[in-house]
C-alpha cells in the first residue's frame, strides 16, 4: 500500500481541487462530526488524492471512520518507523460527505533515500530470513488479542453494587468498568492494526520486487502472468468458502440436501433440518465445526459496522449452499483447482526461467518467486483474523455500549451508537456512569436522539451524490506497482477518468486485464453487499470492488468487473482462483453500464463491450 510519487510537480489538466467540493446543503452539521483532523484545509489543494472507493465505497458513519484511523496510524508507523521502506511514508486521508480521500507522503531526495534503504535492509531482511518462524509468533499473538476480545465483561450497571462486592471490600463500583472496558476495546482494535501491517508492506514488497523483475527482464509480459506465478497459494481467507463446499458433500451424503430451497431462510432449514431427527442433527453438528472459527468472516471488507459476520447473520453462507449441493449432484467439481493453478504456475515459472540469459538472472529469479512463494499466504490470510474476526468482535462490544445507552434513552436503537464519535462515545459513558452514580437522569437523553436523526439523514444523503475518483493536480509519473497492482491506478487511467465524459457514445470500457478469457452475459450492476442477492446464474458481477466473502457468489457468474482494483486486488485473485473471467479498475463501469444491460468481458484484454 505504498504511495510513491504521489504529489504533483506539473500545472496539468487535473482534477477538482478539495476546497471546491462543497458539503451537501443540509448536512454540514454531520460533516462537522469528523474530527479536526480528517477534515480537507485550503492547503490540500496542491496534493493529488484519490477517492478510496476500494476500502470505502459507502459513505463512512462517524464511528466508523475508526477503521481509517487506526488503519492509517498503523501503516505509516509500518512503513515511516519500524521497517523504513526507502520511497514512501505513510497516507494521509481526509473525508467529505462520508467519502474518504487518501493522499500519499513519498521521499523523493536521494541522499534519504539512500539512508532509509540502509534502515529497510537492517529491519526487512531480519523478517524475510525469519518468516516462517515470525509468522507463526505473529499467529500467537493475534489469538492472543481475539481472546481478550473475547473475555471483555459483559456490560452491567446494578441498581445496587453486588453485596459480594462490597464484603470482599472491591472498593470499585460497577461503573468504572464500563470505562475501563471501553477503553480496552478501543486499545485492542488499535493494537490489532499495528499486527495488520506488521507482516503486509514485506509481503507486497517481496511480491513487488519479482513484479520489477519480471517487467525488466521480459518487457511483453502481463501484470496477470506475473500474478498467476503466485495462484493456488493456500490462505485462510479462502477457508469460508471451503466451509460451504464442505458442508454442501455432507448435506447430500447425509441425504438432507433437499431441504436447502432457493428462497428459504436459515432459520427455515434449521427447523427443517432438526424435525428430521439423526441424519439433520448430524448435519447441524458439522455446521457448529464450521462455524467456530470460520463463520467470523465478514460479508463486507471490515470497515463498516452493519457488514455483520457470517455468525451473526447466515443468510450468505445458506444462501450459496443450494448452489453448490447442486453442482456435486451435477458431478461439478466443487473445490478451487488449486493443482490445475499450481501446475500452471509451475510451468509459467519453468517457460520463463528459460528465456534468462545469465545463471546470476537465474538465481535471482529462483530467489525471488521463492520468497514471493513464501510470504503470499500472508498477504490473503491476514485478513481472515484482522479484518473479519477481530473487527466483528470489535463492532459487536460498540454494540453492546449502544445497548447500554439506548436502554437509558440516550438514543432509541443500539445501532444508533454507530454515529456518535468514539471521543463522543467515550463521553457518552461518561454521563451514564455519573448519572448512576448521582441518581440525576443522564444529560445525553436531551442531547443525543436529535444528533442521530442528523446523522442519519446526512448519511442517506450523501450516498444519493457521486463523488470525484480523484482530487488535484495530476502526477508526472506513478511509478509505485502497489498503487497500480491494489487500487489499479496508473496514470494512463487517470487520464481515461479525465476524459471519461468527451467520449459517451464508446461501447468499450477498458481497464485491467485481471483474468483471462471471455463470457457474455446480462450485467448486473451491485453497488452494495446487501445487493448480491439480486445476482442469478450466468449474470456478469458489475460492482466497485470485491470482497474476500463474496466468493460464493463466483459459482453463479459468468465474469467479473469492478470499478476499483488491480491484478493483485481480490476480484482478481479470486477470478484467477474460480477461472472466471475479469476486468478491474475501470474506473467507471458502475456508472456506463446498466443493470440488466448485456456486455462482453475479454479478461486476457482487458476490455468489457457494452452490446445493447
Amino acid at each position: 500500500m505504498g504511495m510513491t510519487n504521489m504529489n504533483a510537480t506539473t500545472k496539468t489538466k487535473g482534477f477538482p481541487l478539495p476546497s471546491s467540493l462543497k458539503v451537501i446543503a443540509g448536512t454540514e452539521g454531520a460533516q462537522a462530526a469528523y474530527p479536526y483532523y480528517m477534515q480537507f484545509s485550503k492547503e490540500d489543494d496542491e496534493r493529488f488524492w484519490f477517492y478510496n472507493s476500494m476500502h470505502f465505497p459507502e459513505p463512512m458513519c462517524v464511528f466508523d471512520m475508526i477503521t481509517a484511523e487506526a488503519a492509517y496510524c498503523a501503516l505509516g508507523s509500518a512503513n515511516t518507523r519500524i521497517h523504513c521502506l526507502p520511497t514512501t511514508l505513510g497516507i494521509d486521508y481526509r473525508i467529505i460527505n462520508g467519502r474518504v480521500y487518501i493522499g500519499g507522503n513519498a521521499v523523493t531526495d536521494p541522499a534519504e533515500i539512500e539512508r532509509r534503504t540502509k534502515e529497510f535492509q537492517r529491519r526487512a531482511f531480519y523478517y524475510y530470513a525469519n518468516w516462517e518462524r515470525l509468522f507463526a509468533q505473529w499467529k500467537d499473538k493475534m489469538m492472543v488479542l481475539i481472546r481478550d476480545a473475547q473475555a471483555l465483561p459483559k456490560l452491567e450497571l446494578p441498581e445496587f453494587e453486588p453485596l459480594e462486592h462490597v464484603h470482599a471490600g472491591r472498593g470499585v463500583a460497577s461503573n468504572h468498568y464500563i470505562l475501563e472496558t471501553y477503553q480496552k476495546t478501543l486499545e485492542g482494535y488499535f493494537r490489532m492494526w499495528h499486527h495488520h501491517f506488521e507482516f503486509l508492506l514485506l509481503g507486497y514488497g517481496a511480491y513487488l520486487t519479482f513484479f520489477d523483475f519480471c517487467k525488466k527482464a521480459f518487457p511483453e509480459i502481463s501484470d496477470q502472468t506475473i500474478a498467476r506465478m503466485v495462484a493456488g497459494i493456500e490462505a485462510e481467507i479462502f477457508r469460508p468458502d471451503d466451509e460451504l463446499r464442505r458442508l454442501a458433500k455432507c448435506a447430500i451424503e447425509l441425504g438432507v440436501d433437499s431441504q436447502f430451497r432457493e428462497g428459504s431462510s436459515p432459520d427455515e432449514i434449521i427447523n427443517s433440518l432438526e424435525q428430521l431427527g439423526e441424519p439433520g442433527l448430524a448435519w447441524l453438528k458439522e455446521l457448529a465445526v464450521s462455524r467456530d472459527p470460520w463463520f467470523n468472516i465478514n460479508v463486507g471488507d471490515g470497515f463498516y459496522h452493519y457488514h455483520r459476520s457470517w455468525n451473526d447473520d447466515l443468510s450468505m453462507p445458506f444462501a450459496a449452499l443450494p448452489g453448490y449441493i447442486a453442482n456435486a449432484k451435477k458431478g461439478e467439481r466443487l473445490e478451487r483447482q488449486t493443482d490445475k493453478l499450481i501446475a500452471e504456475r509451475t510451468q509459467l515459472i519453468a517457460d520463463y526461467r528459460e528465456l534468462l540469459e545469465s545463471d546470476e538472472e537465474r538465481a535471482a529469479y529462483d530467489q525471488m518467486i521463492e520468497l514471493a512463494h513464501r510470504v503470499f499466504p500472508y498477504v490473503e490470510g491476514h485478513k481472515f483474523y484482522c479484518e473479519h474476526w477481530y473487527t466483528n468482535l470489535f463492532f459487536n462490544k460498540i454494540r453492546e455500549f449502544g445497548g447500554i445507552l439506548a436502554e437509558r434513552g440516550f438514543f432509541a436503537e443500539a445501532e444508533d451508537v454507530f454515529h456518535l464519535s468514539h471521543y463522543e462515545l467515550e463521553a457518552a459513558i461518561v454521563d451514564l456512569m455519573t448519572s448512576w452514580s448521582n441518581g440525576s437522569p443522564p444529560r445525553g437523553i436531551s442531547r443525543w436522539p436529535a444528533i442521530v436523526r442528523e446523522r442519519k439523514a446526512a448519511i442517506a444523503e450523501w450516498a444519493k451524490h457521486e463523488t470525484a475518483p480523484a482530487l488535484g493536480p495530476v502526477p508526472d509519473i506513478i511509478d509505485d506497482p502497489s498503487i497500480v497492482m491494489l487500487w489499479g491506478i496508473t496514470r494512463e487511467n487517470l487520464d481515461a477518468w479525465l476524459t471519461a465524459g468527451e467520449e459517451p457514445d464508446s461501447n468499450e470500457i477498458k481497464g485491467f486485464a485481471a483474468s483471462s478469457g471471455v463470457a457474455e452475459g446480462v450485467a448486473r450492476v451491485v453497488k452494495s453487499v446487501e445487493e448480491i442477492g439480486r445476482l442469478r446464474k450466468g449474470d456478469i458481477l458489475v460492482c466497485q470492488v470485491t470482497n474476500p466473502t463474496w466468493a460464493p457468489v463466483f459459482q453463479k457468474i459468468a465474469a467479473a468487473v469492478s470499478d476499483i482494483g488491480g491484478s493483485m486486488r481480490h476480484a482478481a485473485i479470486v477470478a484467477r482462483e474460480y477461472g472466471l473471467p475479469a476486468v478491474v479498475g475501470t474506473g467507471t463501469a458502475t456508472h456506463k453500464i446498466r443493470d440488466g444491460q448485456r456486455i462482453r468481458v475479454d479478461g486476457g484484454r482487458g476490455v468489457v463491450t457494452l452490446l445493447e
